[in-house]
């Protein structure tokens, strides 16, 4: 994929960004590096390695999930919660939709 000087200015268009002529010309040449860049990555054989979403081992810190009983802090106080709501629905807060 090749970019050009018409294409830079479509970029930063839907970016918001105002460059005038000279910052256009000197723009597409970077963006063509970076995307001979991106298609070298794809050349690369990634067959053996096994999926990750970090580059570091994460172990996530988890406590038990329980209801404090104390009467001022804690749970247990559903139905009075879902007393104030302008509609509940089986236990839970009803909303309007907002996509159809």
């Amino acid at each position: 994929m090749s970019v050009d000087k018409a294409t830079v200015a479509k970029i930063a268009s839907l970016a918001r960004l105002k460059m005038d002529d000279a910052e256009l010309e000197r723009m597409a040449p970077e963006l063509n590096k970076i995307l001979s860049f991106v298609e070298q990555l794809g050349e690369v054989d990634t067959a053996a390695v096994e999926p990750m979403t970090a580059v570091i081992p994460n172990h996530l810190r988890l406590r038990d999930d329980v209801v404090d009983a104390d009467p001022l802090t804690g749970g247990g106080k559903r139905d009075a919660v879902l007393a104030n709501a302008p509609a509940a629905e089986h236990g839970f807060f009803g909303v309007p939709k907002v996509i159809e």
